[in-house]
């Protein structure tokens, strides 16, 4: 018995010696703490990682070795290791920092086993020094970074060019464009120079032939009775010479909006008097008992360009006394509220076919049941091109022999 004695005492003491050697030249720092936090053991690895000599931090809490604005954090965290301790390593969530003797710091990797002895609860810790592998990550990261900062240059570099070469591409189609808009413009002025003429020799030849006839006419009434006749003429030639006023007032005008001098201007005016004014002004062209009917509702006041709506109604009323028979009254209708006024025009004259409807806005378009009466085709346009002025919108209902509707709305 006491031969085997001694052989499990001397094997036992090979363990602790083999142990001792082992933890004497571990190359990771190992640190024994017990349940209430101070260090028991301390190998040589430890001491020189945290710059202490032997013997020097035996005793102290754990918390010496944790930076100061950790500590109380790791007080309740040692704690609850303590309620339920298992292996575990510490620091995969964050980054963990260890103090020098120096109070200088240095990042670690920790891992933590818990054991019991015969004295009692146990932690030992084993700490490795990560400083080599934080710089190397930090020179990769910088690395990566300056990487990632030249692409981002490159590709600026690209957007900037590729940016360049579009706007190169855009001035180009927009030069494009505005040699195609000036060959079109020039299209347009010859295509209306043409029909100008083909217009003015048809509609200025009647009128002229009508003044000159009725002027010769005149001279041969020269007695007191024939003074019927001579009126009968000279209201002739004043009608002929207000035909012609209205042709060449549309082709003045239409110039002038297509140079660009007609402009908006709103200003305050009475609506209601405006109306009642001009359809004194527009007697002269209705027909025998022929009147147009007024009425308004709301503001009597508007902000709106009183030029442009003059000539808007003038046009507009004309046309609907000139395409209405005698005694068949036109109907002005305006309503006012706070962000805008309505307009509603209504003959019941030849009206306008369905097909014909889409296209009574276009520059020298004339209905097919037009006939004789006449008329440049420019009136309508005009119409249109002042309501686009003053930021309005037009439409037009109507259907053959029932009549015209027309609805303007303007902002006020």
């Amino acid at each position: 018995m006491l031969e085997v004695f001694i052989q499990q005492t001397q094997a036992m003491r090979r363990h602790v010696e083999m142990l001792h050697a082992l933890f004497k030249s571990a190359t990771e720092g190992i640190i024994v703490i017990d349940s209430w936090g101070e260090i028991q053991l301390v190998n040589p690895k430890a001491q020189e990682l945290f710059g202490y000599e032997e013997g020097e931090l035996l005793g102290k809490k754990i918390e010496t070795l944790i930076p100061q604005k950790y500590a109380r954090r790791h007080v309740d965290h040692r704690m609850n290791y303590a309620q339920q301790p298992k292996a575990r390593n510490m620091g995969g969530h964050f980054d963990l920092q260890a103090k020098r003797k120096d109070e200088s710091e240095f990042p670690v990797e920790v891992s933590l086993s818990p054991f019991s002895t015969s004295d009692g609860d146990y932690v030992v810790s084993f700490i490795i020094d990560i400083s080599l592998r934080k710089s190397q990550e930090t020179a990769l990261l910088e690395a990566n970074r300056q990487i990632q900062n030249l692409n981002t240059d490159l590709e600026e570099r690209v957007q900037q060019r590729t940016r360049e070469l579009a706007r190169a591409l855009e001035e180009l189609e927009l030069s494009k464009q505005e040699v195609m808009r000036a060959l079109e413009k020039e299209r347009q002025l010859n295509d209306m120079k043409t029909k100008f003429v083909t217009i003015a020799s048809h509609e200025f030849r009647t009128p002229l032939a009508t003044i000159l006839s009725s002027a010769s006419l005149i001279g041969r009434y020269s007695l007191s009775e024939e003074e019927d006749k001579r009126q009968k003429h000279v209201q002739r030639i004043k009608s002929t010479v207000n035909n012609l006023t209205e042709i060449l007032n549309d082709f003045l005008s239409l110039g002038k909006l297509e140079e660009g001098q007609i402009r908006n201007v709103p200003v305050v005016f009475n609506l209601p008097e405006f109306c009642r004014e001009l359809i004194d002004e527009l007697r002269s062209v209705c027909k025998e008992n022929q009147h147009v009917q007024y009425s308004h509702e709301g503001e009597a006041e508007v902000c709106i360009d009183r030029h442009l709506l003059k000539n808007v109604f003038i046009n507009l009323i004309s046309n609907a006394a000139k395409y209405s028979g005698e005694g068949k009254d036109i109907y002005l209708k305006t309503h006012k509220n706070a962000t805008k006024l309505t307009v509603e025009i209504q003959d019941r004259g030849i009206g306008i076919s369905e097909q014909d409807l889409p296209y009574v806005f276009d520059r020298f378009f004339r209905a097919q049941n037009s006939g004789t009466i006449q008329g440049t085709g420019l009136g309508l346009n005009i119409v249109y091109k002042y309501i686009q002025l003053m930021q309005g919108d037009i439409r037009m209902e109507s259907k053959l022999n029932e009549g015209t509707k027309v609805y303007l709305e303007l902002p006020t």
